[in-house]
C-alpha cells in the first residue's frame, strides 16, 4: 500500500471510531497537485466535530504522519487538516451539503472502504 493510501486509512479508521457520518475517500492524484486523497465526512455537534479532528491528529501522530496545516477548528462548522499527500475536511452536518466537495471534485475516484482495510 502507498503511503498517502495508508494515510487515508489511518484517518478513515480515527473518523470512523468516533461515528463520523458517511465518510468518503477521493482518490484526486489524477486530476490536482495539492494531494492524492480527500478524506470527507460530518459531525451531527460542534462537539463531535472537535472530537473527530482530535482523534485524527492523534492517530495520525501516532502514526508518524507530520499535520502540515489546520484550518477552521474554532469554529466548528468545518476543519481542513492538511498532510501533504492527504487533505481531511470534516464538516457539521449543516455545511457539508452547503460546500458540497464531493460534486466539486467528481472528477475524482471514489475509494471503497474495502480498499482501505489492513
Amino acid at each position: 500500500m502507498n503511503q498517502a493510501l495508508e494515510m487515508a486509512r489511518v484517518a478513515y479508521q480515527a473518523l470512523d471510531e468516533k461515528k463520523g457520518e458517511d465518510i468518503r475517500v477521493i482518490d484526486i492524484s489524477g486530476i490536482s497537485v495539492i494531494g492524492d486523497y480527500f478524506v470527507i465526512t460530518n459531525g451531527t455537534s460542534d462537539s463531535q466535530v472537535h472530537a473527530l479532528v482530535d482523534n485524527v491528529e492523534e492517530k495520525m501522530h501516532k502514526a508518524g504522519y507530520e499535520l502540515k496545516e489546520q484550518e477552521g477548528n474554532n469554529s466548528g462548522t468545518w476543519v481542513l487538516l492538511d498532510y501533504g499527500d492527504i487533505i481531511i475536511h470534516i464538516f457539521d452536518r449543516e455545511n457539508r451539503p452547503f460546500y458540497n466537495l464531493e460534486r466539486i471534485w467528481s472528477d475524482g475516484k471514489d475509494v471503497e472502504m474495502n480498499e482501505l482495510s489492513q
